[in-house]
């Protein structure tokens, strides 16, 4: 936009299309992506650093991950050399003076940002924007130490920058509007997709990973299950690219903390308070990755390959003998129960589908047989084995069927008092040494094994859905639980071709424990108005690899299912930090329950 002024001040006629030269200030591993995004993009770059040494090997990584992206085909030589001439690094800050924006990716530390700011008050032009990437400091706070506030903002890019899409563009309440618009139009020609938030510690996309990943932290320093488990269950669960732990120390655990101290400061939310084996292993130097050990041990420093050490659990470790199941009873009409009815059948098990009429139970059969003939159509069975895994269910009207079943599966609603009922019954019919599970996915497992007259057979399987498709099973011992029963389930899930994880008998398990706080947090950023649900959705799949946004994901969970779930977990926790956001619960009122009922969070067509 020619002629029109940068600031509502007359700072400068400098237009906004002329962030063409940028200084990035601080060449570490987030300073060198931003270099190498910048130049690539056809900006020239100054890169500055105090360090000689730190400049030189920003400069030879950018050459090194240009010569890959030719390799691959994603820059042609010409692109790489242009892009190369147009960086230039040097350990003085006064080569500042010539950028149009400056972006400081420095140690996270009010001191030394403060310091490189004043410094650059005296060095840039009046109309020269500076940005700083902060991800855990308030941008206001460093704004308001600077001679021109309104010239400074927030740009967030997510590591590693040349693969990450997603930039939060943060205005201070001292933000002039044209800035803002104008580091926003240099995100989109950077083939970015900016988000605009406001300053508060985490901003969109680490206000919610941040708390996510401390009560990862905190749940292992409980011993409540192990890192493997944890880290799987989030990976197979969620869809996650990564577990917890292992961002933690991808990220850095001394960095983590630094963040979730900033955020408690503001927040006073227990659920931002640092875990506490975040500070030990920071201040023992058990860093993560870069360090060669946080929450696992790594090959070297800055390696990602993990190796063993002296938690890593033995492969083929001898279990105590399980019992053996060769029928298996599922309980239940829906969704659910035809799901894991359909992978018991296809691994080989006779399957008794029993519900509470002859007639369900067959609907029930009829929605399994539509599941494998899509199967059969995309060539991921053949018709024979389908027709062969149909058969071996045998649909019931009455749980008297499960007389000689191995092993009773109740996937029936989730109401503790059905359940109840419905194990009382089981212990009735059912021989003795059969076991018994429940999928809850809330409740408590030795609730129901109250219920029976042999608490010891009874254990949680908790599937996934669709269980055909997902490979988590959380296997949910009790106080009570038998040794025996425990081996069998997971001998069970391994032959049914799913992974299991083990956890104790507590509200949430490890998923949904760490999914819907998560989900919460982000509905309280709407209700008070700090993003929308478009910019959330987008920052936590583009910034932090999500395969759906939070608000995609409750209206596909139903908004009624997952207020019940942050109930349970606020009943059980009693943190103030885990009620349900007061929104949740208007749009439960209201019947706007997600996709299901056509809306929740968002609008739908009826179907």
């Amino acid at each position: 936009m020619p002629g029109v002024p940068r600031w509502p001040l007359p700072l400068s006629d400098t237009p906004q299309s002329s962030l063409q030269t940028v200084a990035v200030v601080g060449l570490g591993t987030m300073g060198t992506g931003i270099t190498e995004v910048l130049a690539k993009a056809g900006r020239e770059v100054i890169g500055i650093d105090i360090s000689e040494a730190a400049a030189a090997q920003s400069l030879a990584a950018v050459e090194s991950s240009t010569a890959r992206a030719v390799e691959r085909g994603k820059l042609t030589e010409q692109e790489r050399a242009d892009a190369l001439a147009r960086i230039r690094t040097t350990t003085d800050l006064a080569a500042a003076a010539d950028a149009d924006l400056v972006i400081e990716v420095a140690p996270e530390s009010y001191e030394i940002k403060q310091q490189i700011f004043r410094a650059l008050d005296d060095i840039v032009r009046p109309g020269t924007i500076l940005a700083t990437g902060t991800n855990a400091l308030s941008v206001t706070r460093l704004a308001a130490d600077s001679a021109r506030p309104e010239r400074v903002l927030g740009l967030h890019f997510f590591n590693p920058a040349p693969a990450m899409k997603l930039v939060e563009v943060v205005s201070s309440v001292l933000t002039a509007p044209t800035a803002v618009s104008a580091v926003t139009e240099l995100a989109v020609a950077l083939g970015k997709e900016p988000v605009a938030v406001g300053d508060r510690p985490g901003f969109v996309a680490d206000g919610l990973l941040f708390g996510y990943l401390n009560q990862a932290a905190a749940m292992y320093e409980a011993k409540y299950a192990s890192r493997e488990d944890i880290d799987a269950a989030m990976r197979l669960g969620c869809g996650l690219p990564m577990g917890p732990l292992a961002l933690l120390d991808l990220i850095g655990i001394d960095t983590a903390r630094t963040v979730l101290e900033a955020m408690y400061a503001e927040s006073h939310d227990r659920l931002h308070a640092p875990a506490p084996i975040l500070k030990q292993l920071s201040e023992a130097g058990l860093t993560g990755r870069k360090s060669g050990r946080g929450f696992y041990t790594y090959e070297a420093p800055g390696s990602p390959v993990v190796v063993r050490d002296a938690l890593t659990p033995l492969e083929g470790s001898v279990q105590a003998p399980g019992r053996e199941v060769r029928s298996v009873g599922v309980a239940g009409s829906g969704t659910m129960a035809s799901g894991i009815a359909e992978v018991f059948a296809k691994a080989g098990y006779d399957v008794v589908l029993a519900a509470r009429s002859p007639e369900k139970a067959e609907a029930a059969k009829a929605r399994i047989g539509k599941s494998l003939s899509r199967s059969v159509d995309k060539g991921r069975m053949t018709a024979e084995a389908a027709a062969q895994t149909l058969d071996r269910i045998t649909p019931a009207g009455s749980y008297d069927s499960f007389a000689e079943v191995d092993l009773a599966v109740e996937a029936v609603a989730e109401d503790l008092e059905i359940k109840q009922q419905l194990f009382a019954t089981l212990d009735k019919v059912c021989k003795p040494g059969a076991v018994l599970a429940t999928t809850t996915s809330s409740l408590p497992v030795v609730a129901c094994a109250r219920a029976t007259s042999r608490p010891h057979d009874v254990i949680g399987m908790h599937f996934f859905n669709p269980a055909p498709a997902m490979k988590l099973v959380e296997v949910v011992r009790t106080v009570l639980t038998a040794d025996d029963v425990h081996a069998t389930v997971r001998e069970v899930c391994g032959r049914i071709r799913k992974h299991a994880v083990d956890c104790g008998d507590r509200a949430g398990f490890i998923v949904n424990a760490l999914l819907f706080p998560y989900l919460n947090n982000a509905i309280k950023m709407v209700q008070e108005h700090y993003a929308s649900l478009d910019d959330i959705d987008a920052a936590m799949k583009l910034g932090g690899g999500y395969p759906m946004g939070p608000f995609e994901l409750l209206d596909v969970v139903g908004l009624d299912v997952s207020l019940a779930i942050e109930k349970v977990l606020h009943r059980e926790f009693r943190d103030p930090g885990l009620a349900p956001a007061p929104l949740l619960e208007h749009l439960v009122a209201a019947g706007c329950l997600g996709r299901k009922t056509g809306r929740g969070f968002r609008e739908y067509a009826r179907r």
